[in-house]
This record gives structure tokens, sequence and C-alpha cells, in this order.
């Protein structure tokens, strides 16, 4: 049965079920186990992010970008908010709105009463008066297109204290290296790195996630990257946790505007702006 693979005590093995961790009869296969694995290795990183927050406040507001099914929302919900018996609240973005719409029967259906889902783009969450001021923790997982970069936007905006982000879909600074190729090549051999399509592609991954912790240290972030260990079923695996410590901004904001300008994405100067 499901109980002999260590699912954590009082977790709900109905919701683990509508999320597909568990088979209809509440048990695991290979594929259930490994859900169950990642889930669990992503909460770990996660749950200290809460507890700080409650050392600060008499409540944790979260908003998670980019839900899809709001799989993290409701795990994050069922392993610590749901214990908590306060006016903590998980806020789920998401732009399908049959996706949202499910979400809110599911959450209705275990008794999550605060957790809401909301059917807008990231970007248009930025100024939306369904969410409060203060959010405490943004999180972003595999959010596609920019929809990583306007979850910065929206933590940077709210101030908030931890952002936690596994981005994906990197493709816009791989298509302004590739735009200044031919210029580049004769200017150094630095361009080396990105000459062939493949290593374009993957240095302008990289190269994103560089300027996005950069973007975060310029506003006072501390930022730790780590792999997010057993998430097989993507190769985005890059975890990228913030935290506000108010840190020294100088260094990194030179930084920032030097890596622009040597790798000649001046084009894109405005996506990782520094106020």
């Amino acid at each position: 049965m499901a109980t002999s693979y260590e699912i954590r005590p009082d977790q709900s093995v109905e919701l683990l079920k509508a999320l597909h961790i568990l088979t209809r009869d509440g048990k695991m296969n290979q594929d259930s186990r490994r859900k169950l694995k990642q889930v669990y290795h992503l909460f770990n990183f996660i749950k200290p992010l809460l507890d700080d927050v409650k050392q600060h406040h008499p409540d944790i507001q979260l908003v998670d970008h980019g839900a899809g099914k709001s799989y993290l929302g409701f795990i994050l919900y069922d392993l610590y908010f749901k214990h908590l018996h306060d006016t903590s609240h998980i806020y789920s973005i998401e732009t399908r709105e049959d996706l949202v719409q499910r979400a809110t029967e599911l959450a209705q259906r275990a008794g999550f009463d605060h957790m809401s889902f909301l059917n807008l783009s990231v970007a248009d969450s930025i100024t939306s008066p369904l969410l409060p001021e203060r959010i405490d923790v943004v999180t972003a997982l595999h959010a596609c297109n920019t929809a990583t970069d306007d979850a910065i936007r929206f933590a940077l905006n709210r101030k908030s204290r931890h952002i936690v982000l596994v981005p994906c879909c990197q493709a816009e600074v791989a298509s302004v290296l590739r735009k200044h190729k031919a210029e580049s090549l004769g200017a150094g051999a630095l361009a080396e790195l990105w000459r062939h399509p493949l290593h374009t592609r993957e240095f302008g991954s990289q190269v994103t996630n560089v300027l996005r912790c950069l973007q975060l240290q310029a506003h006072g972030y501390q930022v730790t990257v780590t792999e997010l260990v057993g998430w097989e079923h993507s190769m985005k695996n890059e975890l990228i946790i913030a935290s506000y410590t108010n840190q020294p901004r100088r260094k990194p904001t030179e930084r920032l505007n030097q890596l622009i300008e040597e790798l000649g994405l001046d084009d894109l100067r405005e996506r990782f702006f520094i106020e």
C-alpha cells in the first residue's frame, strides 16, 4: 500500500492520487515513486524559506507563477500551509483557464480554503488588484517564454523576501548572440564560445541565468544556484534561490552591465533592468 513508501504523516493520499503521484488504488509504480522523490526534494529547499518568513510575519503570502496544474502549490499547502491555521495563502497564476478551473475544483474538494487560482499572465499579475501588496515568497518552475523574467520583475516589485526559480525556455539571449555572431567573431576569441549553433543555444541559456543572478544580486539578494537532483523528466533542472539580505549592489550592477556590453547583448539591457 502507499503508506509503505514513506509518504509523510498527515499527507493527503487522495490529493496524491488526484495529482497522479499515486495510482488510483493508492499504490506506487516506478513513475510515481520518482515523482514523490522529486516532490520531497523540492519541498526540502522551500521549507526553510517558509520557516524564515514565519519568523517575521504572522502569515505567509506565496505566489506560484506559471503554475500549470498547480502541482507545486498543492504540495506546499498539503505539507506545510494546512498545518498553520492562520491567514497564510497560496496564489497560483496560470494563463490556461481550464487548468485554473480544475485546480479550483480540486482545492475545494480537498478543503484547501487558503488557495486561489488566477487566470492571469505573469506580466499582468504585477499590477493585478487580485493579489495582495505583500508577497513573501515567489516561485516559478519551468515558466515558459519570458515568464521567468516577469516573475523576477513581480518579486522585485513586491520586494519579496524569497524567490525560487527553475528557469525554462531561454532562447532570447541565444537569438541576440546569433544576430551579432559575425561581428562578435571578428572582435575576438570569446565569440568562439557560441560559434556553433548547439553551443549558441547552450551558452545562451547559461548566460541568461548568470544575468538573472546578477540582476537579483544588484537588487540586494543573496543568490544560491544548485541542481534539482532527481528531476529526470526535464533537462531544465537548474534551481535558483534568492533571499533578500540587502547586500551591496554596486559590484553585481557593474558586472551585469559589463557582461551585457562584452557579449553584445545591448538589445536585452532593459530585460535585466536595474532601478
